[in-house]
């Protein structure tokens, strides 16, 4: 038997629509969606986000992305803007045992790790 994927349930925070537009202009697309849950994927990379808002859940949930181009990642987020749109939250790029990471706090406080290794 052969795992296939891995498609987290990601929470939305309080503001559902908007974070579909954060992860639309994130450059992910919508694979599906029905009332509460959309399918997202950019690349090889799905999660489904869920209409769900619970703070201390969302704050102790974290995420690892591995991306080729950990600069041209956050250079897009800053240039597009999108800490300002949507106040998210994106660090400087830091060097770690396992990559270059920069880590970005979304709308529902969801911590995601981008890692170039």
């Amino acid at each position: 038997m052969k795992f296939l994927s891995l498609e987290p349930f990601i929470p939305s925070g309080n503001n559902f629509e908007g974070s579909k537009q954060f992860f639309l202009e994130l450059g992910f697309h919508v694979n599906w969606e029905v009332p509460g849950y959309i399918g997202f994927q950019r690349d090889e990379c799905r999660f489904v986000l869920q209409h769900f808002d619970n703070t201390e859940f969302a704050q102790n949930f974290m995420l690892s992305v591995k991306v080729d181009d950990i600069d041209g990642f956050r250079n897009s987020v800053l240039n597009n803007k999108l800490p300002e749109k949507y106040g998210v939250r994106i660090g400087q790029i830091a060097k770690q045992p396992y990559g270059r990471e920069v880590t970005v706090i979304d709308m529902a406080g969801v911590c995601w790790h981008f890692v170039e290794q």
